[in-house]
């Protein structure tokens, strides 16, 4: 179905209230389970950002070289920033399904195998493990009782830190498919460019291997190489692949062929006008 045919078949939007609006779209919009995915996946990354670098204060991760008392220390001291911080990402871990089912389908959309969508979106399903959730259940152990014995204190701390910053093998894998599925594509679902965007993001999962080796230095779970440009890379690629992921949902034709472009933005105005007026 074409763009213009999906839009004839819905009624025009009737000016209103927000509320009303809103309520108008969850009805008749042929793509609200497509904005329901795109829109969980910005409040999911927002809830992240907040629980990982304001409250917890997990990221920047901490230093790797400290010792039993420096790690018994940090838990303490980041005690009550963890519970609340990991207690938010308990709660919202799941609003990583709609993003991944997303993603895969814009994968279906292509003009390729399904196998990369189910391969993506399998990949990507177990990923919130060692991506995420060991992490949070780790040093929520370890914030619980900052009394423990001071070993075992560190030996979480360890654990905690390497299970997030040295496992992302999964996602070096992640991204090529990703990667893969764009290059192959002749749907144009998205830019060829976002595709080594997608090649770069991998090649920071490989940096972060050493982080199993060095306790200091630019290859450290802290360092330079192992999480700050790794990071800086992460930013960019999820702005990058949200917004593009918005140009796909407004794109969708629900159609099998290449996606049409999106219209110029003055075309879009005079539009939007024309409905209000009429």
């Amino acid at each position: 179905m074409s763009a213009p045919a999906a839009e004839a078949m819905a009624p025009l939007v009737q000016p209103g209230s927000p509320i009303s609006r809103f309520i108008w779209h969850c009805r008749n919009n042929p793509k609200r389970e497509l904005w329901f995915a795109w829109w969980t996946t910005v409040v999911f990354y927002n809830f992240f950002t907040i629980s990982f670098f304001v409250l917890s204060r997990t990221q920047p991760p901490a230093n790797p070289a400290l010792d039993a008392q420096g790690a018994a220390h940090w838990f303490e001291k980041n005690h009550y920033g963890i519970l609340l911080g990991f207690a938010i990402m308990f709660l919202v871990t799941g609003m990583t399904a709609p993003q991944n089912a997303l993603i895969a389908y814009s994968m279906r959309r292509m003009s390729i195998s399904p196998a990369f969508g189910y391969s993506y979106l399998v990949l990507y399903s177990l990923s919130a493990v060692p991506g995420m959730l060991l992490l949070c259940i780790v040093l929520t152990v370890g914030a619980m009782r900052p009394e423990r014995d001071p070993e075992l204190q560190q030996w979480l701390f360890d654990l905690g830190f390497l299970s997030y910053v040295g496992t992302m093998g999964v996602f070096l894998i992640g991204s090529i498919v990703w990667m893969l599925a764009i290059l192959i594509d002749k749907n144009r679902v998205f830019p060829k460019w976002f595709a080594y965007l997608n090649l770069c993001n991998a090649l920071t999962e490989v940096v972060v291997s050493p982080a199993w080796i060095f306790h200091s230095g630019v290859f450290a779970w802290n360092g330079v190489i192992a999480w700050w440009i790794d990071m800086v890379v992460f930013g960019i690629y999820t702005g990058v692949f949200i917004t593009l992921l918005r140009n796909m949902i407004r794109r969708e034709d629900f159609g099998t062929g290449a996606l049409p472009d999106l219209p110029p933005k003055r075309m879009l105005e005079t539009s939007s006008l024309a409905k209000a007026a009429s």
